[in-house]
């Protein structure tokens, strides 16, 4: 992992998950930690969450918890991501999540190439983020995890769309059930394959 940028600094590191699928919304997490909490979430194993394993995520998500200085969530919904495109519903969902931190960041690593708009604090966007720096690998596990959870619940309201296998992304068992089902409420209409 790559050194902060200056170990005193409160650093917020922000991540999403969900921005390729078809169905719920975007989900992303700010996470606040120390320069100690860094290397010891480092030892723990804490990377980018799309390589770790889903009981290993889940092992994971409290000792962030614990370690973090604070942490937050945030959400782009269907109704955001219809209106706006995925793009800025993230963005709009980063930003949520670090504007429910009750501690002010004095800097904000935000995985990606996109600065988020209208943020209060510096920010700094970092492409591959997740496997360079432990406050956005923390961040998109907390976001990856939260994300999977809710979507196993919805599969109960909206059966027959194997979201608890695909998580909303677009299997060959998902597009399948759109085309014979039709999409639910919360699936993304202006996705391909969605309408």
């Amino acid at each position: 992992m790559a050194d902060r940028p200056d170990g005193a600094m409160l650093i917020a590191g922000v991540d999403e998950v969900g921005r390729g699928c078809l169905f719920g919304p975007v989900v992303a997490a700010a996470v606040v930690l120390s320069a100690q909490a860094c290397t010891q979430l480092e030892a723990l194993g804490v990377t980018d969450s799309k390589l770790l394993s889903e009981a290993r995520r889940e092992r994971m998500v409290e000792p962030i918890q614990t370690l973090a200085t604070d942490y937050a969530l945030g959400l782009g919904t269907i109704y955001d991501i219809e209106r706006l495109n995925i793009l800025h519903a993230s963005l709009l969902a980063m930003r949520r999540a670090l504007n429910r931190l009750t501690i002010a960041p004095e800097l904000c690593l935000i995985d990606g190439n996109q600065r988020i708009p209208d943020l209060a604090w510096p920010q700094r966007t970092v492409v591959q983020g997740d496997r360079l720096h432990i406050e956005i690998a923390a961040a998109s596990i907390l976001a990856k995890v939260w994300r999977d959870r809710l979507i196993v619940r919805l599969d109960r309201r909206y059966p027959g769309y194997h979201l608890a296998r695909n998580k909303g992304y677009g299997s060959a068992a998902h597009r399948l059930a759109l085309q014979t089902l039709g999409p639910t409420p919360q699936h993304r209409r202006s996705f391909k394959g969605c309408s």
